[in-house]
């Protein structure tokens, strides 16, 4: 059970934030060829990077928090 969560951890999460990385890059490139000016970049790509991070954690969290659960329900169920 730990060894799941620990995989999950290791390798799940560096994998969501080189996803955010990659669209967050796409989304300025993408912005940069349209021509946004320097304002574009300071306000509303702050705002989405923001967002963007904010549900990563929370999807994460939902992904890990069953393994995270089953560690507490045992370690509760053995000291019973």
């Amino acid at each position: 059970m730990k060894t799941k969560l620990l995989l999950k951890i290791s390798f799940g999460l560096p994998l969501l934030i080189f996803i955010d990385y990659l669209l967050m890059a796409v989304l300025g490139c993408t912005a940069c060829l349209f021509g946004f000016e320097d304002a574009w970049f300071c306000g509303p790509y702050c705002f989405l990077g923001k967002g963007l991070l904010l549900l990563s954690a929370i999807l994460f969290i939902l992904y890990i928090y069953p393994d995270v659960r089953n560690i507490f329900r045992e370690r509760a169920a053995g000291n019973s």
